[in-house]
């Protein structure tokens, strides 16, 4: 059985989610980053980044969450479309749109809007307006198109729970009705609020 090590955040909730739409056994453990878990040193020899999640699958350990689509996709040949496919090489740039951009900025923008409120006004500004554009990509994408590929792919796994924190990111769906159309159509699907809730259950899926 594979072993998820974990905490409710998005990244997290990427694989969460693409284990129990694999339906791959799993056992979620908790890792929590509020208490600095992450640092300690039997999680360190799994992920040396001291980041979650990580995942152990018999003797293979790995870390950062689009490897681990990457591995679980190609494990299951499920949600990755045929190498050298067009079909494949759009799972694969949204899912690096999504590790590139639509993480590590909107992270940044629910650092300084959420948490930190008024202590770096032009952060404030500099991230949300990026969230703004990376939202109107995704927006801008999305018509006419029930996924961002052509099918349910490891690309939606990793960008829908990024976009589950639009409060965070001081973002109203309303004005990204493409956005928030594939936003609903994906929370209403079992498999992604049982993910949603790994390792730990914080509540329903939000909705805008």
């Amino acid at each position: 059985m594979i072993k998820l090590y974990s905490w409710t955040t998005p990244n997290g909730r990427k694989v969460s989610i693409a284990l129990e739409e694999m339906g791959l056994p799993y056992e979620a453990i908790a890792i929590d980053i509020t208490q600095d878990d992450q640092f300690g040193p039997e999680f360190l020899k799994i992920s040396p980044n001291n980041k979650i999640p990580a995942i152990v699958d018999g003797d293979q350990s790995i870390f950062e969450s689009g490897a681990i689509l990457l591995y679980l996709a190609h494990k299951t040949g499920k949600f990755l479309p045929q190498i050298g496919t067009q079909d494949h090489w759009d799972v694969m740039q949204w899912l690096m749109w999504q590790m590139g951009g639509f993480g590590p900025m909107v992270g940044q923008a629910h650092h300084f809007l959420h948490y930190n409120p008024g202590k770096l006004a032009y952060a404030e500004e500099r991230y949300h307006k990026e969230t703004l554009r990376l939202y109107g990509v995704l927006n801008t994408h999305l018509k006419g198109r029930d996924f961002v590929a052509a099918d349910l792919s490891i690309a939606d796994f990793a960008i829908w729970p990024w976009a589950s924190r639009f409060d965070y990111h001081k973002v109203d769906l309303n004005d990204f009705p493409e956005v928030k159309r594939w936003y609903l159509a994906l929370a209403v699907r079992p498999a992604f609020q049982r993910g949603y809730a790994q390792p730990k259950d914080v509540g329903p899926v939000p909705l805008p």
